[in-house]
């Protein structure tokens, strides 16, 4: 594929290696202008490989980058309308919070009122305008993130990339920034790309997901469709818990060790996987017409707006209300719905 006049970003059947290790293999996608598009996989899947490439930190072995229609594939780092923002910030710890925010601007020769009105503009988009003098060490991570984002930001990049900057902030203060970086980014209209590991930030944050594995990208897709309907049991597991049921084709649906289950779809396998999430299964007041499995708690874990029970046979695991109270050894009925249920890819 050439470039073209389409604009948002192309990576176009990129390969890299390191020696004998296969980083990348083949990948390709397209990022839509205006669009968050997160790379989600595990520690060594080739997501930050890749988001280096598109920054023009690492040369691919083969394949196109093309960027607004441009081939940028060669292009320096500092040559490209990208900007990114790494996990450790890079804040320079001398230099006070405006300074670190004008510092590229600075740099590339802008005249000092230019300067001055888009670091404002900046920091008081981000919050930040009341700490403008202090310096990086005055500030808390959240903050700290905060002034990474602006200094990214400042320079009008088409493209934002976000290499798991939220990582080392605790829980409650990344549940926070994740909210603020996505309506960030609506109201800049700007394409953000980010990595990360963490399935969670993934799902709250994007427009669109590429799961990779392996160095290859195993499934694209909304939050909803990857979490929903995954094709393989390696997203299945990775994107929240699943249950995998084991079975053999029968008409109409698979024989398990549970019974037969009905299924929307007829399997392309003869034996395969089918998954079900744990919100997916309803506890039903007495035996179901279709799907009924009659089961034993085994556990059960109170976790404020829920409850997440572990059962026999299976073992299966049901997220249900916290309004009912389980005990061990409880035997209920169990329906899971054919909507619920999804067919992945062996």
């Amino acid at each position: 594929m050439s470039a073209d006049s389409e604009k948002g970003l192309s990576v176009v059947n990129v390969d890299k290696n390191y020696a004998d290790v296969k980083a990348l293999v083949n990948v390709s996608l397209k990022v839509r202008e205006g669009e968050f598009f997160t790379l989600l996989g595990p520690s060594g899947c080739g997501k930050t490989t890749l988001l280096r490439i598109v920054a023009g930190l690492e040369l691919p072995d083969s394949g196109q980058v093309i960027l607004g229609g441009e081939d940028i594939t060669s292009l320096p780092a500092t040559k490209r309308q990208v900007n990114t923002v790494f996990q450790s910030y890079a804040l320079f710890p001398h230099l006070s919070i405006f300074e670190n925010v004008a510092f590229g601007l600075r740099s590339r020769k802008f005249p000092q009122n230019e300067v001055q009105t888009r670091v404002d503009r900046r920091l008081e988009m981000l919050g930040l305008e009341e700490m403008s003098s202090r310096f990086p060490h005055q500030l808390s991570g959240g903050q700290q993130q905060r002034v990474a984002l602006a200094r990214a930001l400042v320079n009008e990049p088409e493209v934002l990339l976000l290499d798991e900057p939220m990582s080392a902030l605790d829980a409650r203060l990344r549940a926070q920034v994740q909210v603020e970086l996505r309506r960030l980014q609506r109201k800049l209209g700007q394409t953000f790309i980010l990595v990360t590991h963490d399935q969670a930030e993934a799902l709250v944050v994007s427009d669109r997901i590429a799961v990779m594995s392996d160095g290859k990208i195993i499934q694209f897709g909304t939050p909803k469709e990857v979490y929903e309907q995954p094709q393989t049991r390696f997203v299945a597991e990775f994107l929240g818990a699943a249950n995998l049921i084991a079975g053999r084709k029968g008409a109409g649906g698979i024989d398990t060790e549970m019974g037969f289950i009905n299924l929307t779809a007829t399997p392309e396998w003869n034996q395969g996987t089918v998954a079900i999430r744990p919100e997916r299964i309803r506890i039903a007041e007495g035996q179901p017409e279709k799907n009924g499995i009659k089961a034993k708690v085994t556990e059960a874990i109170y976790r404020g707006t829920n409850v997440d029970l572990w059962l026999e046979p299976g073992p299966l695991r049901v997220r249900t209300p916290a309004q009912r109270d389980f005990e061990v050894d409880d035997e209920v009925w169990l329906e899971l719905p054919e909507e619920g249920l999804v067919i992945l890819d062996e």
